[in-house]
């Protein structure tokens, strides 16, 4: 296959995650991101729902799953979402820590060494892998990289 498709924009769209409890994963991700529920499937053996914001969908949820996310197999590594500023990291952080999340690292890290951009890592309730990161103001005075050359997303 010698050809390649020429497209003119590209922008990721919806992530769609499989849950184990519809209600709880609701709950979190408008607790955590502020998504809205823009559509909710009731059917008991259907049962999803759609979540965004500013009129864009951004994850999709779907009950139809047992046990928890498996890091050790091929698929996502984790989702990330961007922030303005370190100080909206900051503040999920908190939020997450009052809801007992688990995190990969203890408080915000840089991304590498050297880098301004950096975020808290953590799971949601089926352990899946997640991201809240800022491009610029992470000190690494505050905290280090736990790799240094590479980026910290890649490893937790």
């Amino acid at each position: 296959m010698s050809s390649t498709t020429q497209l003119r924009t590209l922008q990721t769209g919806h992530v769609g995650l499989n849950v184990t409890d519809l209600a709880r994963s609701i709950d979190f991700y408008r607790a955590v991101l502020g998504l809205e529920v823009a559509h909710e499937g009731t059917d008991p053996e259907r049962r999803y729902a759609l979540l965004g914001r500013d009129g864009r969908l951004v994850v999709t949820l779907w009950q139809q799953s047992t046990g928890a996310f498996a890091t050790g197999t091929p698929g996502l590594h984790h989702l990330s979402f961007e922030v303005e500023n370190l100080d909206e990291v900051r503040a999920t952080e908190r939020l997450l820590r009052e809801l007992g999340a688990e995190f990969a690292y203890d408080g915000v890290v840089p991304h590498r060494e050297g880098s301004a951009s950096g975020g808290i890592f953590f799971t949601d309730p089926d352990g899946i892998r997640l991201e809240v990161y800022t491009r610029a103001g992470v000190d690494e005075t505050e905290a280090k990289a736990p790799d240094a050359t590479a980026p910290t997303c890649g490893f937790f």
